[in-house]
């Protein structure tokens, strides 16, 4: 088993991505705290795990909810090794002076502020333990954006700048920090990403996509384990486009 005997936190585990990387990691041998906004949702998703993870509720946009998911991963499993941020939302696709301050406020703070607070959370841990991964969730949307999603785009954008730098500031302790950067995919934002869900706007997009498919919660998931696995001992600052050649 690629991650036996670690320890991962995964937000946004109780549906969508999320959901694929808890039950990918607990498979290849992780204890995973799942925490989700929606709490209930994470304590389903680690009972049907069955390997004695955790489900907990978070809101990923504070850092006292964040703190309480790393405290509950130490006192429940004794070390952390793996965060991946995955939790994430997006104003709906419409032009840039429609968008509210509200849902601005709100993409910022799930999207960005979130790695902020893990790492307060997250690295004081995995300093002392001279190891561990960090997996940020970006997007295609960061390296190719389209009209619509300007605010989101910006964010992703973020989360691909700060990891790189993330990755060389934490080197020394052998904390590696990585993205994904995933195509649209079938989650519950797929709607909201694409303004309205109709066979004329899918195939818009799909059109797009040289594989002809949106990504799945099993792409992002295996993408994920091996970046957390020691098989990327040697990859840091990374951003791995898991997005059947939309960026190309």
């Amino acid at each position: 088993m690629r991650l036996k005997d670690k320890v991962a936190i995964v937000t946004g585990a109780a549906q969508g991505f999320g959901a694929g990387i808890a039950q990918v990691f607990a498979r290849e041998g992780a204890k995973v705290i799942c925490c989700d906004l929606n709490g209930e949702g994470a304590e389903k998703m680690a009972e049907s795990l069955m390997n004695g993870s955790v489900g907990m509720a978070c809101d990923v946009s504070r850092l006292a909810d964040a703190r309480a998911v790393a405290a509950r991963a130490l006192a429940a499993f004794g070390r952390l090794d793996i965060v991946v941020n995955n939790a994430g939302t997006s104003h709906r696709n419409k032009p840039l002076l429609e968008v509210t301050e509200e849902e601005f406020d709100r993409v910022v703070a799930v999207n960005v502020k979130s790695l902020y607070n893990f790492a307060i959370a997250a690295v004081p841990a995995m300093q002392a333990q001279q190891g561990g991964a960090i997996v940020n969730i970006g997007s295609t949307a960061g390296i190719r954006p389209r009209p619509g999603l300007t605010w989101y785009n910006g964010t992703k954008g973020a989360v691909h700048l700060m990891s790189k730098s993330m990755a060389v500031e934490l080197a020394p302790w052998r904390i590696r920090v990585n993205v994904i950067a995933p195509v649209a995919g079938e989650t519950p934002l797929l709607t909201t990403f694409m303004g309205e869900d109709s066979p004329e706007i899918r195939s818009k997009f799909l059109a797009t996509i040289p594989l002809g498919r949106f990504s799945t919660p099993r792409d992002i998931a295996h993408a994920a384990l091996f970046l957390a696995s020691d098989e990327a001992s040697m990859i840091t600052g990374a951003v791995l486009e898991v997005d059947g050649g939309r960026c190309i």
